[in-house]
């Protein structure tokens, strides 16, 4: 079970939009800073640091956009491919006949 959510992780991960993963660093940064400005007390740095963490989630939602995007093209040329070949298996049985 593990492997299994491992694999799924990973295939994820290599799968994911350049602009997830930069959108993702960004938010953990932002989320750091913004931490580190709280337990300093310095409000500039915890402002900054929500900035940073807002661009990224909206840096990693138009990521996710995308890839959604790409997957429904993938999955419509799958679609559209495999009725090419019923197509072409039923004219071959036609043909046959």
């Amino acid at each position: 079970m593990v492997q299994i959510a491992f694999s799924y992780t990973l295939r994820r991960v290599l799968n994911m939009d350049k602009d997830e993963v930069k959108g993702k660093a960004k938010d953990v940064a932002g989320r750091i800073q913004r931490q580190a400005g709280e337990w300093t007390g310095d409000e500039e740095s915890q402002a900054e640091g929500a900035a940073k963490q807002a661009e990224g989630k909206v840096q990693n939602a138009w990521g996710q956009v995308k890839d959604a995007a790409k997957k429904s093209a993938d999955d419509a040329k799958a679609e559209a491919e495999a009725r090419r070949k019923e197509r072409e298996r039923e004219q071959k049985d036609e043909n046959v006949a």
